[in-house]
């Protein structure tokens, strides 16, 4: 009501907290940022405190599949590549120890 009041009588923020008696006009602003990106339903949010970084939000059972099947495609393919690697250096070294 606040913001909707600011902007259709075209008050400034100072004028909006004195007629609401709101001490600290920021708060205006902060409220007129959050109306203009989501609307009058941006207020409903609880917006007290930290945000939780808590649990990673449940992604769709078909983009789960593909990330855990690319997860295991890397991991074969790490350990292939750490195989072959100790085999290459397995090669050098007998290579070196044998008399030329």
């Amino acid at each position: 009501m606040v913001i909707e009041t600011m902007m259709e009588e075209k008050l400034s923020y100072s004028e909006t907290a004195r007629r609401f008696e709101i001490n600290d006009h920021k708060q205006i602003m902060a409220w007129e940022r959050i109306y203009l990106t989501e609307g009058p339903e941006g207020f409903a949010i609880e917006r007290r405190g930290r945000s939780s970084t808590g649990r990673p939000k449940k992604l769709p059972k078909e983009v789960e599949e593909d990330l855990l099947s690319e997860v295991q495609r890397l991991r074969a393919e790490n350990a292939y590549l750490k195989n072959l690697q100790a085999l290459v250096l397995e090669n050098e070294r007998r290579r070196q120890k044998k008399p030329r």
